[in-house]
């Protein structure tokens, strides 16, 4: 019996300890931080997670499939870098350049991982020192004031009180979670992080599916560069994105998407990111070193894969 109790407590810890977190950090600003509970206050904690809220889904995708992407935050660059080169062309005409280098990003990403051989973190650590010098020479190494209206509207306007670039993370989770829940796409994703060359045997496209993984983490990547130079009114190759990818991957393992793969969680995802930002958000109201985050995102990256190793050896 006692043993039966440990095993639920475990199971639940895993499956929802990420929202009981969340719900115990909510409760504890309630009370210790003034104003916590406003609508300036909430409207800033929903628009600051954006970017890693994006990031996330996207790396949620690759660590499905037992991979990584440590390039997210300079493909972040990347697109901040080109997006007021192609201005002139139109807002959308200077998104879609962004978007297609971010799919450019994943294919290099995905072809070294699918077609050389090479192990994820290496492959994507390259990207993450190359992409980074790549976008300070696109922009000249220099931080660049966006002036376009349409652009700036994307990230100052709101729809029925809600502002647009929540709107759009909103769309994209929900993009993501029917392509994990109702697609093909979605099955083979999981079959090939749970076990690749049973997947190779049962003859499913993983050579494919790795590369649209990887292409879709860029995508997401220059989508969240995009929004973030849209809101902050300036594109600034040189910090934007800046350590992005700790912060990615603790909301998707934090979020019950084990490193391992063979599981997406998307809501866990969402929920991670969201627990990310109010511990950062916290911290800083209550004048606590930046330092200390990273100190917890490390814990809480440790705790999480301590809790999915002690699911693996079934204990």
């Amino acid at each position: 019996m006692s043993s039966a109790s440990t095993l639920i407590r475990r199971t639940a810890i895993r499956d929802y300890g990420v929202y009981l977190a969340l719900i115990v950090l909510v409760v504890v600003n309630v009370v210790i931080t003034p104003n916590f509970i406003t609508t300036d206050n909430l409207r800033t904690q929903l628009v600051q997670v954006v970017p890693t809220l994006v990031v996330a889904l996207g790396m949620a995708l690759v660590i499905g499939t037992e991979g990584i992407d440590l390039s997210v935050g300079s493909v972040m660059a990347i697109a901040a870098a080109l997006l007021p080169l192609y201005l002139g062309y139109g807002v959308v005409a200077s998104i879609l350049v962004c978007l297609v280098a971010g799919a450019l990003a994943g294919l290099l990403n995905g072809s070294l991982v699918t077609f050389a051989g090479v192990q994820p973190i290496v492959a994507t650590l390259a990207l993450l020192v190359g992409g980074r010098g790549l976008a300070l020479v696109i922009a000249n190494g220099q931080l660049k004031q966006l002036y376009n209206p349409d652009l700036l509207a994307l990230g100052s306007s709101s729809v029925i009180g809600i502002p647009l670039t929540v709107l759009v993370a909103l769309v994209l989770v929900v993009i993501v979670a029917l392509l994990v829940e109702r697609t093909t796409f979605g099955r083979q994703l999981v079959a090939v992080g749970g076990n690749r060359r049973a997947a190779e045997f049962a003859g499913l496209p993983v050579k494919r599916t790795l590369l649209t993984v990887y292409m879709l983490s860029g995508v997401f990547a220059a989508i969240a560069g995009v929004l973030a130079s849209a809101r902050l009114t300036a594109s600034d190759p040189s910090s934007l994105g800046l350590l992005i990818e700790l912060s990615a991957i603790t909301a998707v393992v934090v979020g019950g998407t084990p490193l391992t793969g063979g599981r997406v969680r998307v809501i866990g995802t969402v929920a991670g990111a969201l627990l990310m930002q109010l511990i950062s958000a916290t911290l800083i109201k209550h004048d606590v070193p930046a330092s200390v985050t990273q100190m917890l995102e490390a814990a809480l990256i440790a705790a999480a894969v301590l809790v999915q190793r002690e699911r693996r050896n079934g204990r």
